[in-house]
């Protein structure tokens, strides 16, 4: 047991280091998933809408590829369906963003050879990454079981140990893929590209099915979440799936770090060119972050082709119910309904677009705590050129992703390219403001940017829970999206742009007289 010295007191360590970014994605996760009963008791209220909601998604296999089939009729069945999937989605991200965080990211900052040096066994780094990964995933657990409850012991368990379950099954695969790669950032794009290979599985099976049964739908984790079906006569097995993937995971992962050195990876790191293409900081940007661009531009295309494909079938799935056409009309404005669920699928959109800013701005602070920023200052180039070229990728990437989403939805729907492409670049206003907050926080209390992640949590929150549950505008007005217009179908409000526009300028512009100021590295 001399491997597992140590691991106690990493575990405490990484929980006080994830004490504000955990915290905030389990809570929207949990949050998310407990007051859907509420909107959906609103929405569908009596037997009838819920079966004949039953009927339509059974009969639109969009819609089924989109959330996943439903089982059952009752609140807690529905709930299940209606967040499942896109709840295990969050589960897994947080899951293999405090993996990645605690193992890779460690050895490539050197944080983790000064720990080596001590008293701390081989394996302890990994087991305290992934019991820091197990506690986010048991307090997920029982916040879905306790705010569930209510509508049924049984399938709020099965939903909470779901959700963990997935967390953890992707938290042991970024365990792995740890292991294999030299660099945190690849190790997690490769993970998030299994995460969203598990998305497609599901989605492609649900299409062509409408019981949870074909065979792609089974390959998939998050197949194996709505095949638990909580609710509706739960299928306990199931969890012995998840339970055999950990487990097996997590051996091969031991098995690997036992046989790697500290700081190598088993594949190895691709040779740059023989003649030199860095001509400057932004270059040197570029090619630290065109992967994530990359992922995230396809991700942001394909996200639009789907959503855009599903907004001539928004009418029919909604049909008649008042509560339902209240919901979309608020997130997207007082128009018709298509433009409302066009709105809304676009502001949906922008949320998840402040989360890539958030990402590309922290490039900066992993930039500095790994050493990379250090020998790139110390030539002739300035704090403020290299920041510049980061800020360039963060901010100008935003536009882009945003931009082939516009395009994605214009291909999926067919109609109205100038208008929605109009409307995808609105949201940039808002996610510039998000960004502008992290470069405020990393230029001021570099410590504490991470809690630019609790920003983008809260934005997210809000912009998807607070129109569900009827929040108070004043709630709403918190997040910078909340005073963006509504387009399509409502009126361009060019103020309230610009002046988030200059508020974003001016966080900027803070936070790098801030990293001006202040020593590299602290």
């Amino acid at each position: 047991m001399t491997s597992l010295v140590g691991t106690g007191v990493l575990l405490r360590f990484n929980l006080r280091r994830d004490r504000i970014a955990t915290p905030v994605w389990v809570a929207v996760t949990a949050l998310m998933v407990i007051s859907m009963p509420g909107t959906l008791k609103g929405l569908y209220s009596t037997e009838a809408e819920r079966a004949d909601l039953l009927h339509q998604v059974a009969a639109n296999s969009s819609f089924r590829a989109l959330i996943g089939p439903v089982f059952d009729d009752s609140l807690g069945a529905l709930t299940a369906w209606r967040v499942g999937v896109y709840a295990g989605l969050l589960a897994a991200i947080t899951g293999l963003l405090v993996v990645v965080r605690h193992t890779r990211d460690e050895e490539e900052s050197g944080r983790h050879e000064l720990i080596v040096s001590g008293t701390v066994g081989r394996r302890a780094s990994l087991t305290a990454a992934l019991l820091a990964a197990g506690v986010a995933s048991g307090v997920l657990a029982l916040l879905v079981t306790a705010g569930l409850a209510g509508q049924g012991t049984a399938g709020a368990l099965a939903l909470g140990l779901g959700l963990a379950g997935v967390g953890m099954l992707f938290a042991t695969t970024a365990a792995v893929v740890a292991q294999l790669t030299e660099s945190a950032r690849l190790a997690r794009g490769l993970t998030a590209a299994a995460l969203g290979a598990a998305f497609v599985l599901r989605a492609a099976g649900d299409s062509s099915s409408d019981g949870g049964s074909s065979v792609l739908t089974w390959l998939s984790p998050l197949g194996w979440l709505e095949n638990l079906r909580p609710y509706a006569d739960e299928r306990w097995w199931v969890l012995l799936l998840f339970a055999a993937a950990i487990v097996a995971q997590g051996a091969l992962a031991y098995a690997l770090t036992d046989r790697r050195d500290l700081g190598l990876s088993f594949l190895p790191t691709r040779p740059g060119p023989p003649t030199g293409r860095l001509g400057g900081a932004f270059a040197l940007a570029w090619r630290l972050q065109r992967g994530s661009v990359l992922g995230w531009s396809i991700g942001f295309f394909l996200a639009g082709v789907v959503y855009g494909g599903l907004t001539e079938g928004a009418a029919d799935l909604v049909g008649d119910n008042d509560r339902a056409r209240e919901i979309f009309e608020r997130m997207g404005g007082q128009a018709g309904l298509t433009d409302a669920f066009l709105a809304s699928m676009i502001g949906m959109l922008g949320l998840i677009a402040a989360l890539y800013v958030v990402a590309s701005v922290l490039r900066l602070r992993g930039e500095e705590t790994s050493g990379g920023a250090e020998p790139v200052l110390a030539n002739a180039v300035g704090r403020l050129r290299w920041a510049a070229g980061h800020l360039t990728i963060a901010f100008g990437g935003s536009v882009l992703i945003m931009l082939l989403a516009g395009l994605g939805f214009a291909v999926g729907y067919g109609r109205e390219v100038g208008p929605i492409l109009g409307s995808c670049l609105v949201q940039v206003a808002g996610v510039w403001v998000v960004g502008g907050l992290t470069v405020l926080l990393h230029g001021l209390v570099p410590r504490a940017s991470t809690a630019a992640w609790a920003v983008a949590g809260a934005v997210l929150l809000i912009g998807w829970i607070g129109p569900a549950l009827d929040a108070p505008q004043a709630v709403l007005d918190l997040s910078p999206f909340g005073h963006l217009p509504k387009l399509p179908g409502g009126g361009m409000e060019w103020g309230p742009v610009l002046v988030l526009l200059l508020v974003a300028m001016g966080l900027v512009g803070a936070g790098l007289a801030g990293l001006r100021r202040r020593d590299v590295l602290t």
